[in-house]
């Protein structure tokens, strides 16, 4: 009796978590919570090349050298300062949104207050969340790369026309057509220095300290899984209150105070987190928990902002969250009876 040869796994689905994560860093980051909106879905397929090639690659890159958080969040804030400083350079130019009609939180060129928020989010939201919540999707293929050479060639193709194409189209068509705003264009000097850091914060989670960054930390025990849903929405309501502080909502707001916020949240996160993650005793509903308390608030958070919006967009978003609020449940349940239910997940 012969043996049966293996089948070669098709195409298709060698990339699928590779294209699933490209898709999930932009929708859970811009459709979902509505800051893409319907009435401006043509930039979206951008955004997957843009947010989610660069999420693709980033973990790619922690992956193939077997590398940590630490290092992968080095890279997403690299990603996110590239999209804020040299793509669509929001945090250079003058704020779109002024709530209160005056400039907040400006000095030296930059929009320091929503820089901040811009890091923590994008960070967050682009990176850590969908690729958390594609590696548990493809749980037995998480040690995977999901980027090969030959795809790593053609996502470097794209990147660069997509950046191009959305740094003129933010710059010069909104702005200018849509917004009535100057078209707006970062001095060199701002944008070597911009380049100079990203390039510094690159070296520093891939180059000669990785293995540094890569060590892993000591475990904490995680509070209950409710308690880590709880304390990820109010993760992402403090989050949202930035935004609205960066485009002036409360004008009287210390901005210094606004930029402890976000340092004091974010050293939270990286003090507690990782640490959370390292304990024996976390496991897949932890993991979920915070996935989904962090990503549901941010969804309805952000309904604030649709006041006086458009049908096309108010009841765009309610459809795709709708449909994302259905999978959600539909993936939780399914963990249920998953083999993952019972095992430790990493960070």
């Amino acid at each position: 009796m012969v043996d049966q040869l293996p089948v070669k796994e098709s195409l298709f689905r060698r990339m699928l978590p590779g294209l699933t994560l490209m898709f999930a860093a932009p929708m859970i980051a811009e459709v979902l919570p509505g800051a893409t909106r319907m009435s401006s879905i043509f930039v979206f397929p951008l955004e997957f090349i843009i947010w989610g090639g660069g999420a693709l690659v980033v973990r790619a890159l922690v992956r193939r050298q077997q590398l940590g958080w630490a290092n992968l969040l080095l890279l997403a804030v690299a990603l996110s300062l590239s999209e804020e400083l040299l793509i669509h350079q929001t945090s250079l130019a003058p704020v779109i949104i002024k709530l209160k009609g005056v400039e907040y939180a400006r000095a030296f060129g930059v929009n320091y207050v929503y820089l901040t928020w811009a890091v923590l989010y994008e960070v967050i939201f682009v990176v850590f969340i969908p690729v958390a919540l594609v590696e548990l999707v493809f749980y037995e293929r998480r040690d995977e790369t999901w980027l090969n050479a030959a795809g790593a060639a053609i996502l470097a193709l794209l990147f660069v026309p997509a950046c191009f194409l959305a740094w003129f189209l933010w710059t010069h068509i909104v702005r200018e057509k849509v917004l009535h705003l100057e078209p707006y264009i970062a001095p060199t000097s701002y944008m070597i220095v911009s380049a100079a850091v990203i390039a510094v914060l690159i070296w520093l989670a891939i180059g000669p300290a990785a293995r540094t960054l890569a060590q892993k930390s000591e475990g904490l025990r995680p509070p209950w899984p409710p308690a880590m849903f709880v304390f990820s929405g109010i993760a992402s309501v403090a989050i949202y209150f930035l935004i609205l502080l960066g485009f002036g909502i409360w004008t009287e707001f210390p901005p210094v105070a606004a930029v402890g916020i976000g340092v004091a949240l974010a050293a939270i996160i990286v003090g507690l987190l990782p640490r959370f993650c390292a304990h024996e005793t976390w496991g897949v509903w932890h993991t979920i928990a915070v996935l989904y308390g962090t990503t549901l608030t941010m969804i309805g958070v952000f309904f604030f902002g649709f006041q006086g919006s458009s049908a096309v967009d108010f009841y765009g978003k309610v459809v795709v969250d709708v449909i994302a609020l259905l999978w959600m449940a539909w993936f939780a349940l399914s963990l249920r009876k998953s083999p993952r239910n019972i095992v430790h997940v990493d960070a």
